[in-house]
């Protein structure tokens, strides 16, 4: 799976634009500041996600980003996509292209990971995040590692 510091970055970035509340026009030195991210690196970002519609830029001494839509439309796949591209978690991106046109021994499993991993982050809104409503999944022990 393509998941970079682009994407943990991106969702990072948002979170703290919604922290600011609903409507809020937050310029990136304060975000870059209160996420220790780097302000050219979130310019990057914050790019991508305006091409990507999720977020839009205002000009002048007041300006700054603020959200398209509200944070309880917006998934953290969707933001990740925007700033990594497509999610795959195979080498050939789902095509089946990995081993020289062909299918891997083992395409099945990533294709399936990878559906499975969207399929959670599609369920995930900003606004979930913000409120600390993201149930956390309890991983049971395989009995074969006890």
């Amino acid at each position: 799976m393509k998941l970079t510091t682009k994407g943990r970055y991106a969702v990072s970035a948002l979170l703290d634009l919604a922290e600011q509340g609903e409507g809020a026009v937050v310029c990136l030195n304060d975000i870059a500041s209160r996420q220790a991210i780097s302000l050219s690196y979130l310019e990057q970002l914050f790019s991508k996600m305006k091409k990507s519609g999720i977020v839009s830029s205002r000009r002048g001494i007041q300006g700054g980003y603020q959200f398209v839509k509200t944070a309880d439309q917006i998934s953290v796949f969707e933001v990740i996509q925007a700033v990594e591209g497509s999610l795959s978690a195979t080498q050939c991106d789902g095509l089946a292209n990995c081993k020289s046109g062909s299918q891997c021994n083992a395409h099945d499993l990533w294709h399936g990971l990878s559906e499975q991993i969207e399929h959670y982050l599609t369920q995930i809104k900003l606004s979930s995040l913000v409120q600390s409503e993201v149930q956390q999944i309890q991983i049971k022990p395989s009995p074969h590692f006890s």
